[in-house]
């Protein structure tokens, strides 16, 4: 298995093609998206417009049973799909305009994409490499300048088709926002189904978007506290069988996994350093829980907290200097930061209500948490000493927040109400407008976002 960006040369692009046609063709009407549900109500359309047309092909190959004209329409919808998602840009996919033909990659018609009204267009080529490759490579042009802004080429697998095109996108956001990419990650989460009083709760994993997902665990054990370690090599989680508590890292490419630490006592939340080389984990011991933090290759866990009550949590800032934790030693749930060590610990929560599932933003700018009160679960962020605390959601429950690479977008779960509550995963962006549901083959909770992958 192998993906590699490339350079994609005009040669290379325009090998044995025809000359252009000077004549476009009438374009089809624009399709418009609809509305996307908000906390306000209705989203702004004030957003930046692109088309993406299907990405052509010199000749229809198919390579490891994908057609290449085929894959070159999968391409742009995932392209413009990932760009919609961020909530900058409302595409014109491919079902909205015409397919472009091979010569038009490196030599867009810019008047006929101003007069569709736009900014952007993104073109894009997919033909059959060498020894069952595909190449793949894509532009973004300024339609007003006319100036190409993007190239990016790769060469890779038919099984990462849907890398390729994340990358492209990732591309795509980062010119256009200044900000650094987010699509080419994945995400680790609890799969959750049976009746509600007797979920079997299973390790999965999947693409960003939903794509590509995989169960990693059977549900034979009860698997909780999903995290990516910062190499994207490894899980590290909690399993429960037989009155065992047990935390596991999972390597994802062997299919193997070690044994961390175990106890008879209650265990949660493990969480990584962000070196990789140390894990976070809360454990209760006669009627107390404190944090703990050991190495990622076992050993003896040193204790970091021993204030009476419940200290849960445990999320290091991106340096790996702090630590922010949660902990009812107060008399209620609130939000505490530390020192690695455990030294320095002081309250950064106080805008009433009940604090939890504290998270440091990759940036090192926000903490993620989710607020308890009036009946209603609400994720929200403030910055590490406790100021400029805004809510970003407004559900009955909504919990458990993990920030997206790039410190732009949070993903949580949200419970709905009753005794068939459903859970299911949901984001929303830092301006708490752009929100949507993500799609899972089972109810899902307890996610985890990695980072973005090499």
């Amino acid at each position: 298995m192998f993906f590699r960006s490339i350079s994609v040369s005009l040669s290379l692009l325009l090998a044995a093609v025809p000359a252009l046609a000077q004549t476009a063709p009438t374009p089809p009407a624009v399709t418009q998206t609809e509305p996307r549900e908000t906390i306000e109500g209705t989203l702004s359309q004030d957003r930046t417009v692109i088309a993406v047309p299907s990405f052509a092909t010199s000749s229809v190959e198919t390579v490891a049973g994908l057609r290449t004209d085929s894959l070159g329409r999968q391409l742009a919808e995932v392209i413009s799909a990932n760009l919609e998602r961020s909530g900058l840009y409302e595409p014109i996919g491919p079902g909205g305009v015409r397919t472009i033909t091979r010569p038009e990659v490196q030599a867009p018609r810019f008047a006929e994409w101003q007069a569709r009204n736009a900014e952007n267009v993104v073109h894009g080529f997919v033909d059959a490499g060498s020894n069952g490759s595909l190449i793949v490579g894509c532009y973004l042009y300024d339609t007003a300048l006319g100036s190409e802004l993007v190239r990016r080429g790769f060469e890779i697998q038919p099984a990462d088709w849907r890398r390729a095109a994340h990358k492209c996108a990732d591309a795509i956001y980062s010119r256009l926002s200044g900000e650094a990419p987010f699509f080419d990650s994945r995400i680790a989460y609890i799969a959750e189904s049976g009746p509600k009083g007797n979920r079997i709760k299973r390790l999965a994993i999947m693409d960003s978007d939903g794509g590509n997902h995989r169960f990693i665990t059977n549900g034979q054990a009860l698997a909780i506290s999903p995290r990516f370690s910062p190499d994207y090599k490894k899980i590290v989680y909690v399993s429960y069988l037989n009155n065992r508590v047990r935390v596991f890292i999972y390597d994802v490419a062997a299919g193997t996994q070690k044994l961390v630490t175990e106890s008879g006592n209650a265990t949660f939340a493990p969480r990584w350093s962000p070196d990789g080389k140390q894990i976070l984990y809360s454990m209760a011991v006669g009627g107390n829980t404190d944090i703990y933090r050991i190495s990622a290759d076992g050993g003896t866990p040193v204790r970091l907290t021993t204030a009476p009550g419940i200290d849960v949590g445990g999320s290091f800032s991106p340096d790996g200097r702090k630590i922010v934790f949660e902990s009812d030693r107060s008399g209620s749930q609130q939000i505490y930061t530390m020192n690695i060590d455990g030294s320095d610990q002081r309250r950064i929560s106080f805008g009433g209500g009940r604090y939890a599932t504290p998270e440091w933003s990759p940036r090192g700018d926000l903490i993620a948490f989710t607020r308890m009160g009036g009946g209603n679960f609400r994720i929200g962020v403030m910055t590490p000493t406790g100021g400029g605390e805004r809510l970003l959601t407004n559900s009955w429950q909504d919990e458990a927040p993990t920030w997206s690479p790039n410190g732009r977008v949070l993903q949580f779960f949200r419970t709905t109400p009753g005794r068939e509550g459903r859970s299911s995963l949901w984001q929303v962006d830092l301006t708490g407008v752009n929100l949507r549901r993500l799609p899972t083959p089972q109810d899902g909770s307890d996610p985890s976002w990695g980072p973005v992958l090499p």
